[in-house]
């Protein structure tokens, strides 16, 4: 008995170390995933500051770009499938149309409401995306979320648009492009979780089966909206070597942004991705502040605090959050077995009892 025991010790004590093993993996493969997409976002940013801002090569067809990022981020992924290095899964052709769709018309929206409205009223359109995000995870999913995880929201919403939010005018034209750009993107972020989910299929495999249909058509349409927004035709364009550096640098990041925001949506949630990515938009002010000689005043510092404060609250609901309902799953299960076991308990003293019973007739 005493060895027994003993062994028991030992296989719980190997089974604790893997656990923590595990746990310690997941930890650095989310923190992988999120600085991944940090960095090439930031990055992204930064070179498509220098390409299309008059002062660097004067590159305004926004829509058409993206187009080439997903062309890019698609010849990747047929890469990857052809050499074996990812396994292509199969998703109905309906799911994926509906889903470029949506995304297209997110990337459509984003572009026409940075036209029509004011920069405020923009960064108000996407604060308004976490709370319209939380709204369709409760009505299409049953999700609830806790009181500690609504009150950071507040606050990384408050923070961010202390520190961006400038001037605020609403046109009619304007706040139909934003309410449109707020729910195809929220539907967007919901819809690559679910479809992971959904398909059990890694976040590459689905990217790279939604990055051609997104690439062909915005390839083909982006230079119609790119001319509809900025009045400038794709063929005048002058191409230099500079410009094409910076495209093909601009392309490189966006198959790492692409594959790294797949990636977090599916390990996170869409909330999650939301909340946390208002650090990218701390980090973008501080580079500017640093490398373009953007004015930081003391509401730009207060706020970006405030974000940064409600970021880290964020994290702390949502992981006791995650123990939380850990808990009460092991707690459940605990009362399942221990019902079972009665059961089985009860099935083997009446099997007993039969025997005796028996023994004695005979």
């Amino acid at each position: 008995m005493k060895g027994a025991a003993e062994g028991a010790k030992v296989v719980d004590a190997a089974g604790a170390a893997d656990g923590g093993g595990k746990k310690s993996m997941a930890v650095v493969s989310d923190a992988g995933a999120w600085g991944m997409n940090v960095i090439s976002s930031v990055g992204i940013i930064m070179a498509n500051k220098q390409l299309m801002s008059p002062a660097g090569y004067a590159f305004s067809f926004a829509t058409t770009l993206t187009g080439l990022h997903f062309a890019v981020t698609a010849l990747v992924g047929f890469v990857s499938n052809a050499t074996g290095y990812s396994a292509s899964k199969h998703v109905p052709l309906w799911e994926l149309l509906w889903f470029s769709i949506v995304a297209n018309t997110s990337i459509t929206g984003m572009n026409l409401s940075l036209m029509l409205n004011s920069v405020g009223f923009y960064q108000i359109s996407k604060l308004s995306m976490i709370p319209v995000v939380c709204v369709l995870e409760w009505l299409m999913h049953g999700k609830h979320y806790s009181r500690e995880v609504k009150i950071a929201v507040v606050v990384v919403v408050v923070g961010v648009g202390v520190c961006t939010v400038t001037d605020v005018k609403v046109n009619a034209k304007g706040f139909i492009c934003a309410c449109v750009a707020v729910i195809s993107t929220s539907l967007q972020q919901i819809s690559i979780g679910s479809l992971q989910k959904k398909y059990s299929i890694g976040s590459f495999e689905l990217l790279s089966k939604t990055a051609p249909i997104q690439a062909l058509s915005l390839i083909f349409f982006g230079p119609l909206i790119d001319y509809y927004l900025t009045g400038s035709v794709l063929s005048k364009y002058k191409l230099s070597s500079g410009a094409i550096l910076f495209i093909l640098l601009s392309c490189s990041l966006a198959v790492f942004c692409n594959v790294s925001q797949y990636l977090c949506i599916g390990r996170f949630s869409a909330v999650s991705f939301q909340v946390l990515g208002h650090m990218k938009t701390v980090c973008v002010l501080t580079l500017g502040w640093l490398l373009f000689d953007s004015e930081m005043t003391l509401k730009n510092i207060t706020g970006m605090i405030l974000a940064v404060v409600g970021m880290i609250v964020y994290s702390w609901a949502v992981e006791i959050e995650k123990q939380a309902n850990a808990k009460a799953v092991l707690t459940k299960t605990s009362l399942t077995e221990e019902e079972i076991r009665l059961l089985k308990d009860g099935v083997e003293n009446g099997a007993s009892k039969d025997v005796e019973l028996g023994g004695a007739k005979a």
